[in-house]
């Protein structure tokens, strides 16, 4: 299937999704065998097939396309595992909110009246139709013609979950 490097982690050669695809069709014994390839060690014994795959699907993808950054593991360190789920999810909003950095070269997606809208992110604005903007604002009005917070029109940020974080913190 591929080969393996002296860290007992399989190579690159192997697509992940091919991995993904060989893991879900593997039974308890072969997780567990996986596991000690991947890890080095033997799993815990009291993890069930489903949580066994799902920490080793994360592992894959992980060491191929990166994991957690410092910040984000810095923040899920500090919470404290009695924090409630509400709690937990204002502050990974707020952290996300304020992480949102667009670099050029992105590119954004949007349907709006069943048309598919790409807007290209510059180092001094955006392009959409030919044209650059400033905010995606402006881009957001040319494409309906009503005001909309621009990041929030091409899924940048969620209302509700806004909302919901402020009122319940």
């Amino acid at each position: 299937m591929s080969e393996k490097r002296h860290s007992g982690r399989v190579s690159t050669k192997t697509p992940i999704e091919d991995e993904i695809v060989h893991l879900r069709g593997l039974n308890l014994k072969g997780l567990r065998s996986r596991w000690q390839s991947v890890f080095q060690r033997p799993p815990p014994g009291h993890l069930p097939r489903h949580l066994l795959f799902a920490i080793i699907a994360y592992r894959i993808q992980a060491d191929r396309l990166g994991d957690l950054d410092h910040e984000t593991r810095q923040v899920l360190d500090r919470t404290d595992a009695k924090s409630t789920g509400v709690k937990m999810s204002a502050r990974l909003v707020s952290f996300d909110q304020k992480r949102i950095e667009l670099t050029p070269g992105t590119v954004l997606v949007r349907e709006w009246d069943r048309r598919s809208q790409r807007v290209i992110v510059m180092a001094d604005g955006f392009a959409w139709n030919g044209q650059t903007y400033d905010s995606l604002s402006k881009i957001a009005f040319a494409i309906t013609g009503t005001k909309w917070n621009g990041p929030r029109f091409f899924g940048l940020r969620d209302k509700e979950d806004r909302l919901d974080a402020g009122a319940r913190s």
